[in-house]
């Protein structure tokens, strides 16, 4: 039998293999796919085309915007389906909803089927928008299994591009279709739907083998540094683009020359499998002895030990056959399971019904838990008051004064990846290092949103700059802390359907804080200045009045938002304290789980 490495057709075969057996390989596939995830935040670019194509008024313009939050955060069929379905089916249905949901809005607007009633629009874009339910339950769910061990990076990173992918599809459309607005939605549609297709049989989980190779945790944080190198240079490309774009009159030529180095980064990850690949099959394991082990035999020896495997005296059998190392490594894995097994039949003598905090929970098991809900209020808070900014910004820009509203809206898109990558970053240190639990993060991201409304709130130069780097900031690094914490917190056997109960706190937070509070108290103060100004100008005709009447309301002023500002500030604090208590009662957890890794939370 040819050996890894050897020369031939079969050699050349098993290094394909060794990439297609790469979970670096996977998760850069899942980069891609949650780079064209984020269909939601192409709403803002598709809602005026389709009020003008269709005729819509700004009311059903915002009842749209429902829908598409409704179909983008409840994926809870999405989260069944994880656990009944190959991870293959689920992107084909997300998929399949992509295409049709959005494809069917196409053809409407560009006049090439008949005008559906306005309702069956709405179930059309929530069914569009919710196959991205399918695509980040299947990126988020696979990785966390492939890297269970780093998955706070890992949700960091691709809840980052999730977030990010309204930035990279404005910019394909700029280098593609434009000036077409009616394309947006086309290319919503389609690329989406490709992108899943192209990688729908390459998302799964695959073993850790590279954990068996020499310096193996090194290079995975070697790895993860050169991903979030890439991150953060595209998150500053993208920046200057949106800033050249802004400031000066970009020819088509140029914009494709930006989408090619858009699309150069976005390959960049692949630098990471391919080396693993390389160095793989042909490293040699250089032991004290003088013997030599190859990477296949390493992969072997390092996998998991199985219950039918006899421990102690069959390694002391192995003693001659193995290198020392290699042989010390099997004795350390045996004696953990050991331990582990010995612990395990103290325990169920006198535990009670049902796992523990830590171990893999049912949905059902879940929802009867104090720690669960706090998890989820806490996110409501948090999540709800920052989308109530990012989903009227542009307002809230206006209001103030400013003119140019979608460079906020840009900037604030930035923020939020940036949020998701640092979050998850900062949080597999604080769990790690310190030994102390995720949600003391998500505290400290609702200090600083706190501080960002009361910013917001106060109007005063400069504030909605700082203002929204806050609050986009502490909004995104919810969605990279909260899938760690629940996976951790409950297990990964049941993380597809848990993760997309609790993304429901998200159109909830809208519906509540941006739908009736927002809303409302900006409709009140407009109200208020309108009935100001007619009170001013009495004297003119009354059928000049009747036509301002029928005027679109409008607000000026810090005013605008002020009120519902100060509230989202007192829901960030309510946030505090939710996150604080789960922090409080799941310490001895994470002392379980990271407590003896090494960390400089366990010493001493």
């Amino acid at each position: 039998m040819m050996n890894e490495g050897e020369g031939g057709g079969g050699g050349e075969n098993k290094n394909k293999n060794m990439i297609w057996n790469n979970r670096w390989f996977v998760l850069v596939a899942a980069i891609w796919l949650q780079a064209c995830a984020g269909i939601g935040y192409m709403f803002g670019a598709i809602s005026p085309v389709m009020k003008t194509s269709l005729g819509y008024n700004q009311k059903q313009i915002n009842r749209l915007g429902v829908a598409k939050d409704i179909g983008d955060s409840v994926g809870l069929l999405a989260g069944l389906l994880c656990d009944v379905l190959p991870t293959w089916a689920l992107l084909f249905l997300g998929a399949l909803q992509n295409f049709v949901g959005y494809g069917w809005i196409w053809l409407i607007v560009t006049g090439r089927t008949p005008t559906l009633p306005f309702a069956l629009v709405c179930v059309l874009i929530c069914v569009g928008t919710n196959g991205e339910s399918y695509f980040n339950t299947a990126a988020l769910v696979t990785c966390v299994r492939n890297f269970s061990e780093n998955r706070g990076p890992v949700v960091g990173i691709l809840k980052g591009f999730a977030g990010l992918s309204g930035a990279i599809f404005t910019q394909i459309f700029a280098a593609t279709f434009a000036p077409e607005q009616a394309s947006v939605i086309f290319m919503v549609a389609v690329f989406p739907t490709s992108v899943a297709l192209m990688v729908m049989f390459v998302l799964r989980h695959v073993p850790a083998f590279d954990d068996g190779l020499k310096n193996a945790a090194a290079t995975r944080s070697q790895n993860f540094r050169f991903v979030y190198g890439v991150c953060l240079a595209l998150a500053a490309y993208l920046m200057a683009t949106i800033i050249i774009q802004d400031m000066t009159h970009v020819s088509g030529s140029v914009n494709v020359a930006f989408t090619c180095g858009l699309l150069f980064l976005l390959c960049l990850p692949l630098v990471i499998p391919f080396s693993i690949n390389n160095s793989s099959s042909k490293q040699i394991v250089s032991v004290e002895n003088g013997s030599h082990l190859t990477a296949a035999d390493v992969r072997k020896v390092h996998s998991p030990i199985h219950k039918d495997e006899v421990l102690f005296s069959e390694l002391e059998d192995e003693k001659e056959i193995w290198p020392e190392n290699v042989r010390q490594h099997r004795m350390e894995l045996a004696t953990s399971r050991l331990f582990r097994a010995v612990a395990e039949g103290a325990v169920k003598i006198k535990r009670r019904k049902g796992p523990r905090r830590g171990e893999d929970f049912t949905m059902k098991q879940a929802a009867v838990k104090a720690d669960f809900w706090l998890l989820f209020f806490g996110l409501l808070c948090g999540a709800g008051s920052g989308l109530m900014v990012i989903d009227n910004l542009g307002q809230i820009s206006q209001s103030l004064g400013y003119a140019n509203a979608h460079i906020f809206v840009s900037m604030i898109s930035i923020w939020n990846f940036l949020g998701r990558l640092g979050g998850g970053y900062v949080s597999e240190i604080i769990a790690r290092d310190y030994v102390m639990p995720r949600p003391i993060l998500m505290a400290v991201a609702q200090a600083g949103m706190a501080l960002g409304h009361v910013l917001l709130a106060i109007g005063c130069p400069g504030s909605l700059y700082i203002g929204s780097l806050l609050v986009g900031f502490g909004y995104g690094s919810h969605w990279s802390v909260t899938p760690a914490t629940a996976s951790e917190l409950f297990g990964l056997k049941n993380f597809g359907i848990l993760y997309n109960v609790l993304c429901v706190s998200n159109p909830a937070g809208s519906l509540i804080f941006s739908g009736l509070v927002a809303g409302t108290l900006y409709d009140r103060e407009a109200q208020k200045q309108r009935g100001l100004k007619t009170l001013a100008t009495s004297f003119i005709a009354s059928d000049q009045l009747a036509i301002e009447s029928d005027e679109v309301l409008l607000c000026k002023g810090a005013i605008c938002f002020r009120e519902t500002l100060f509230i989202m500030t007192g829901v960030c604090i309510i946030g505090i304290v939710l996150n604080l208590v789960l922090v409080a009662r799941t310490q001895r957890v994470y002392i379980m789980l990271y407590g003896k890794t090494g960390g400089r939370g366990s010493k001493g």
